[in-house]
């Protein structure tokens, strides 16, 4: 056997053996579910059980993929804020996952950081702090101070992370077979070639520093969104350098008041749509771990590992989709452009009425104007629709692959901003970013953007 084969053995035989864990674990417990289920006053004591159960699985999950890290611990990110399913102690133990899993050793660090750069990190920066600040699925992050004195946040990749990832994206037979359990009516050959094409990307620094930079210089100077330049002369494909950036983390936002909340909900519904419409590009990585959060609605962004750059065709008929739903209210055409970007099969037996039934959850809040409270419910409710798969419509719906990112950050962009309970007028705001409306600023971060819009149009023509 090969080492390749070795290592993808190794890694499916690990998410196997987590699986059969969880299974055995309740299966275990099965008898006292029924022991607690035979008494009424046992009801409070059998949720418990059930609470203590997830609890245990979930410490399991964290600490396995932590390890694992690659494709697999992205599952685990995912599930960490989309599955609503999980208790709260449960989803807490998760979120791990999301920022802080466990680091590699210092000497690690180093070696990738000479093999990249040229020399030892104490030798190449003036301050170099070797205890990482934040370990995520691909790489972990150290601060330093340059010797002219910026201070940087330099993103270090695992060594053999990409043997890892490899190895995951190589074990056709455990993805497939993932991918219709969650999907069982799409092309799955072409969601494992947009996946493993997307998530090969990761691996490479230097395009993430290319991506960070287009999204940096596109949004300097914005009132509320941040987006760390890059520092080219200390990266490379390995290691990524970049302005070192403060904030609080999203736990620490939920803490805060509703009103601080509200406003870092809107500045990153702004970020996602107006990189959408604007740039055509999408940062397809959102969970949590990748905000920090200052005062009066700033964010900084991070992580552009993962970036989708649409084309003007693959963008039209989403434009398209939304104006006749939601503005001209034009079933008809609605479901026109559904089946011209390949959502829907153009002879799909099923009436316009259905395919209006099951998508409008995904526009419900900016079908109509008014102020709208984000909710746990309301997100679990777009997740459930999505993979509804006894729905009439389920078996001539498709996930084109030019659109597969587009949906896991749609996905956790509704469970993000329900997380928060963020309340504002959507519609409103969608309104301003719109390409066909371009509507009027309808809150003071929207006025303070029309001002950041005429400067920058002013800079481009100087």
């Amino acid at each position: 056997m090969t080492g390749r084969r070795r290592l993808r053995f190794a890694r499916g035989l690990a998410a196997a053996r987590l699986a059969l864990r969880g299974g055995a674990r309740y299966a275990g417990n099965a008898p006292r579910y029924l022991a607690a289920g035979l008494f009424a006053a046992a009801g409070e004591h059998r949720q418990q059980l059930r609470e203590d159960l997830a609890l245990r699985t979930a410490e399991d999950v964290a600490a396995t993929l932590g390890t694992m890290k690659g494709v697999l611990m992205k599952l685990g990110q995912m599930a960490s804020y989309i599955d609503d399913g999980l208790t709260p102690a449960a989803r807490r133990t998760l979120s791990r996952l999301q920022d802080s899993v466990p680091p590699m050793s210092p000497s690690l660090a180093s070696s990738v950081i000479r093999q990249e750069l040229g020399d030892a990190p104490e030798e190449i920066f003036a301050t170099w702090d070797p205890s990482p600040i934040a370990a995520a699925s691909i790489g972990q992050v150290h601060r330093a101070i340059t010797r002219d004195g910026r201070a940087v946040a330099v993103k270090v990749q695992y060594p053999g992370i990409a043997e890892m990832i490899a190895a995951d994206l190589g074990n056709v037979a455990l993805m497939r077979k993932m991918l219709r359990i969650m999907a069982p009516s799409q092309d799955v050959d072409g969601l494992l070639a947009e996946l493993r094409e997307r998530i090969t990307e990761e691996l490479d620094y230097r395009l993430e520093a290319r991506n960070q930079q287009l999204f940096a210089d596109y949004y300097r100077g914005h009132p509320t969104i941040h987006v760390p330049s890059i520092v080219p002369e200390y990266s490379g494909q390995r290691v990524v350098t970049s302005e070192l950036a403060d904030g609080a983390r999203f736990s620490a936002l939920t803490g805060r008041s509703a009103a601080e909340r509200d406003l870092a909900a809107e500045t990153i519904y702004r970020f996602v749509f107006r990189s959408l419409y604007e740039m055509h590009a999408f940062n397809g990585d959102p969970h949590p771990g990748n905000y920090l959060f200052g005062d009066g609605g700033r964010v900084t962004f991070l992580d552009f590992g993962l970036v989708k750059h649409f084309t003007d065709a693959e963008i039209a008929p989403l434009v398209s989709m939304v104006k006749y739903l939601c503005v001209e209210q034009d079933p008809a055409a609605f479901r026109e452009a559904m089946v011209e970007a390949g959502f829907l099969l153009a002879d799909a037996p099923v009436s316009t009425e259905t395919v209006i039934d099951h998508m409008a959850v995904f526009y419900d809040t900016v079908r109509t104007p008014g102020r709208r409270t984000m909710t746990g419910s309301y997100a679990s409710s777009v997740s459930r629709k999505f993979f509804d798969f006894h729905s009439p419509l389920a078996p001539y719906a498709r996930i084109p692959r030019s659109y597969v990112i587009l949906q896991r950050i749609n996905l956790g962009l509704f469970a993000l901003l329900g997380d928060l309970s963020a309340t504002a007028d959507w519609r409103r705001i969608a309104e301003e970013i719109w390409p066909f409306v371009q509507g009027p600023p309808s809150t003071p971060l929207g006025e303070a953007e029309v001002a950041w819009r005429s400067d920058a149009t002013a800079d481009r023509r100087a």
